[in-house]
């Protein structure tokens, strides 16, 4: 894991002796007191760059970024007389701190994938890009309250707020900086804000979608311009000349990179866009003299299961179909990486590193890891594009705000179509239509209200149509509300909820908010994926690797909610978008399906690994540390493992989030050690005290 941590204090005194006798284990110094930072981690030399005009202006860029040495300076300079959104606007993705005198300015990204996080510390601020560290400088325990917001309602910034699983440490939102003066923080938004009652004015289509190419594409030049990298390989893991294994097999059987740039190629659109768009842009995606044809062909990375239940049918055969015509290009060495159960979800949760917070993308962790050992040194992933792309059903009541229900008939009967012809289909438009005036009509803080007495009730079962199961309708009309439970709520017991309730309650009685329920829907789903996104990053994480996921990166994010409401709202939207993204780039003979969800086949190998696991599953919940802390009963939870293996119909993203949360609770509470190093380092590490169970309300 890779981080950097600073703090901001008063300049004398007792508390800037003690900050001066604390340092991170394994860091890198950037820059000195009175207000430190360091980098910590297995940075490359080119993802650590410091640029100054003076000892006491100074900005440093840690990450991916395309900006050069000047352009650098330019935004230090802008950043010195406020204009922060200057510093998120170069390619890639990346972390900007700027120093002006005392004051310290710590910008995040507008997805989340890049948080910032701070506590207070030494009479003043410390800042990191990382919550455990902090939660060891300030020995916190553990906050079982956001827990429980976290499986309550994961999508609501207004039950999830901006705290962390440690007390004491809090998130910086994105889209939002940290600014530092002498110990005082401030937090300020850098991107402007539509107003609910007068809509922004949108982009022509056409110039919407270039705008989404041109920035797809500087991202993942970006990438290519960057070094090349060689992951370092140690001779005596080789196992050296194998029948029937390759230089290649034997990598990944280690569990090392190939030198260069690779890409997924998993016969989506978003993998399948990033993967012909980084074999098309001039320059070399390998290494030269390493790989196939000396690295001249971009490594492109396809995985198959071999477990029939887990293939999702005719749909996963579809994808592979599609990765291999897409793999027909001659700039693209296509490698399938196969596995059977052992790779399923929930295979393997023994081990595993201990992520910076819990997350759903726990459970598909080594299933991730073994496609990634294949993969390259640079390696470039689909993640977010349909968060950042498609529209929220939320968004069709923004339509209605902005009086365009003409542009409803499209998707609502797209739905309809969804679910097969039946006598319910014919009403589904309408139910629908009244759905989203509905939302139009109620205000911000009625609509958060609603789901403080819908916890209160615990009505927290997921919407069913008239069958009983659920469905493509079911799941739309239930999206479009202000706030509403996860999936995971209905196995919480009634003190969680209850508390949860309280906490909406609060956000309720707060200002309301002055944006569009559809916008604020959708950045909520976007900052949920990527704070996901990052936990995967660090449980799958092969050393000397690097995702990137360009999707994420602001000026994509940027370009992408330019696209007009009325074309995000249509069927097919982000196959449409991201076909015309290629024929812009020249792309233009795409395969037979492309565009096609794959939905089907993950829900079906989640389905088969929670079949195989099962046993070992249960196992986790006789005693789990949940049900000490009074979120869940272990019987409900053994129950509900048990029925989803036998094939009932309950949210299995919700169970995953339970197991993944009691995984990380463990693996957090066997951990040893520090962060910290000195003389006045804490003598304990986060959460030293454990789960305590909470008290009653």
């Amino acid at each position: 894991m890779r981080w950097l941590v600073g703090w901001s204090s008063t300049a004398s005194g007792a508390a800037a002796a003690e900050g001066g006798a604390v340092q991170p284990v394994g860091a890198q110094l950037l820059w000195a007191d009175p207000d430190p930072l360091w980098a910590v981690g297995d940075w490359r030399p080119d993802e650590v760059r410091v640029v100054q005009a003076d000892p006491f202006t100074r900005l440093a860029v840690l990450g991916c970024c395309a900006a050069s040495d000047e352009e650098l300076r330019v935004g230090l300079f802008a950043a010195r007389g406020g204009a922060l959104r200057h510093l998120t606007a170069w390619p890639g993705s990346y972390t900007a701190v700027t120093q002006v005198g005392r004051r310290v300015t710590v910008v995040g990204d507008l997805a989340g994938a890049r948080p910032v996080f701070h506590a207070p510390w030494a009479d003043g601020t410390a800042y990191a890009t990382a919550a455990l560290p902090l939660a060891d400088l300030i020995e916190a325990q553990l906050d079982v309250s956001h827990l429980a917001a976290l499986l309550a309602c994961p999508d609501s910034p207004e039950a999830v707020g901006d705290g962390t699983p440690y007390a004491g440490v809090r998130r910086v939102p994105p889209g939002h900086a940290l600014i530092l003066r002498e110990g005082i923080r401030d937090i300020v938004g850098y991107e402007p804000i539509a107003s609910l009652a007068v809509a922004a004015p949108q982009l022509d289509a056409d110039k919407a979608v270039d705008g989404v190419r041109d920035a797809l594409v500087d991202a993942v030049r970006a990438r290519l311009a960057a070094p090349r990298h060689a992951p370092h390989v140690d001779v005596r893991l080789d196992p050296g000349p194998v029948p029937g294994m390759g230089p290649a097999d034997r990598r990944a059987a280690r569990g090392v990179p190939a030198p260069g740039v690779g890409a997924d190629l998993s016969g989506g659109s978003a993998s399948g866009t990033l993967a012909l768009l980084a074999a098309g842009l001039p320059g070399l995606p390998g290494m030269l003299g390493h790989g196939t044809e000396a690295g001249e062909r971009l490594l492109a990375v396809t995985f198959n299961d071999l477990v029939p239940d887990a293939g999702g049918g005719r749909a996963r055969e579809a994808e592979l179909e599609r990765a291999r015509a897409i793999a027909a290009n001659p700039r693209l060495h296509h490698v399938v990486v196969a596995a059977g159960t052992e790779a399923l979800p929930y295979a393997a949760l023994g081990g595993g590193p201990l992520t910076d917070e819990p997350g759903p993308s726990l459970i598909l962790a080594e299933r991730h890891r073994r496609r990634l050992a294949a993969g390259s040194a640079d390696h470039l992933v689909g993640h977010g594009a349909r968060q950042v792309i498609d529209a929220h059903p939320a968004r069709l009541a923004d339509l209605l705000l902005d009086r365009r229900r003409r542009h409803l008939l499209r998707p609502a009967t797209a739905l309809a179509r969804a679910d097969g012809t039946t006598a319910y289909s014919f009403v589904v438009p309408f139910t629908v239509y009244r759905a989203a005036r509905r939302l139009a009509r109620t205000p911000y803080r009625e609509g958060v209200q609603a789901a403080a007495h819908r916890l209160l009730e615990r009505r927290v079962a997921g919407e069913h149509g008239p069958g009983g199961s659920a469905d493509a309708v079911a799941a739309s009309l239930a999206a479009l509300t202000w706030c509403r439970p996860g999936p995971a709520a209905r196995w919480l017991t009634g003190e969680a909820l209850a508390e949860v309730s309280v906490r909406l309650e609060a956000a309720a009685a707060r200002p309301g908010t002055l944006r569009r329920p559809g916008e604020r829907r959708a950045d909520a789903a976007l900052a949920r994926h990527a704070a996901d996104h990052r936990v995967l990053e660090q449980a799958a994480e092969v050393r000397s690797q690097r995702l990137h996921a360009p999707f994420l990166d602001n000026q994509v994010v940027r370009a992408c909610r330019a696209l007009p409401e009325a074309l995000r709202v249509q069927p097919g939207a982000r196959a449409a978008v991201l076909r015309a993204v290629l024929a812009g780039a020249g792309i233009r003979e795409l395969p037979a399906g492309w565009g096609a969800t794959s939905h089907a086949s993950h829900n079906a190998a989640v389905r088969a690994g929670l079949t195989a696991s099962v046993g070992e599953l249960v196992d986790l919940f006789r005693a789990p540390l949940l049900a000490d802390a009074g979120l869940v009963e272990a019987r409900v939870v053994r129950k509900a493992l048990r029925a989803a293996a036998e094939g009932e119909r309950l949210p299995l993203d919700g169970l995953a989030e339970l197991v993944s949360t009691e995984l990380w609770l463990r693996r957090l509470l066997a951990r040893r050690g520090t962060c910290w190093t000195g003389t006045a380092a804490p003598r304990q590490r986060a959460v030293a005290g454990g789960v305590v169970p909470r008290p009653s309300l």
